[in-house]
């Protein structure tokens, strides 16, 4: 199974230079039917506080549903979502968003839309954004594999408990949409592979590159199989990253030295 990481140069609050952007740098790249492609943390926006523009109003969502039928393949990207949510009216919630194509000539159909849990309160995210509640997964199949996908989202990669939890919902693969900025970028990449290490998961993380009006990012997109190996990294160029998934080997590590069955604090996967 292979995903293609997007490490894009995000335009500030310019949704439509964004969505060029993507389809510049998936041009040439050998997406195949049952791939994955994944876009980073409101990879249409930039991480923006100002809600009131940045506010999905179904374009970024319909533009993920056709990309994800135009590639053939599953489609995740992070984008905002205005309204009351969980109790937080007026505030939004920051989005993994994920669509497949439609069958048989079908509509795309929406996989997941994960709202993110934690707020990055020190860069003032709680005062626009209300977390989300509930950990998802969803079913990623290609060529007679399927596995189990867990997003996440930037700031969340500090949580080891989500992570856990989605393992006791089955995930065997998460992902980590970011902008996460470069001032702690050793930060990024020893979590990610942590993550991954401690539930003998694959871990695809994928960071912006470039600047918006406050911070730099560095990018450093990765991605880790389940004995923490990276099987793919980027610098900080703006660039598709393109890895296979070696579920035979994954799934034989997991039997092999099963300790991700032996957790004891977190109890039962709850929603």
């Amino acid at each position: 199974m292979r995903a293609h990481l997007v490490q894009l140069d995000i335009v500030w609050e310019d949704r439509e230079a964004n969505f060029a952007s993507v389809g510049r740098l998936l041009d040439g790249v050998d997406v195949r039917p049952g791939d994955m492609v994944v876009l980073p943390e409101m990879f249409d926006s930039g991480f923006s506080l100002n809600t009131e523009t940045t506010a999905d109003d179904g374009t970024t969502q319909a533009w993920l549903a056709r990309l994800a039928d135009d590639l053939g393949a599953v489609v995740m990207g992070g984008r905002t979502v205005g309204g009351c949510v969980n109790g937080g009216c007026g505030k939004a919630t920051n989005h993994a968003t994920v669509f497949a194509p439609g069958v048989d000539g079908g509509e795309p159909r929406l996989l997941c839309d994960y709202a993110k849990i934690h707020p990055f309160t020190y860069g003032r995210e709680g005062e626009k954004f209300v977390g989300g509640r509930h950990v998802e997964t969803f079913r990623w199949e290609a060529g007679g594999e399927a596995l189990t996908v867990c997003p996440t989202i930037c700031y969340d990669v500090r949580f080891p408990e989500l992570y856990r939890i989605g393992l006791q919902k089955g995930a065997e693969v998460f992902t980590c949409i970011a902008n996460f900025p470069a001032a702690r970028q050793g930060h990024w990449r020893t979590l990610a592979i942590a993550r991954a290490i401690e539930n003998q998961a694959f871990m695809l993380a994928v960071n912006r590159r470039g600047n918006d009006p406050y911070l730099a990012y560095a990018g450093g997109t990765i991605a880790v199989d389940a004995k923490g190996e990276v099987i793919g990294e980027l610098g900080d160029e703006e660039a598709v990253l393109t890895v296979e998934l070696d579920v035979a080997a994954f799934r034989a590590w997991r039997d092999e030295f099963p300790a991700w069955k032996d957790g004891r604090l977190i109890g039962t996967a709850r929603d």
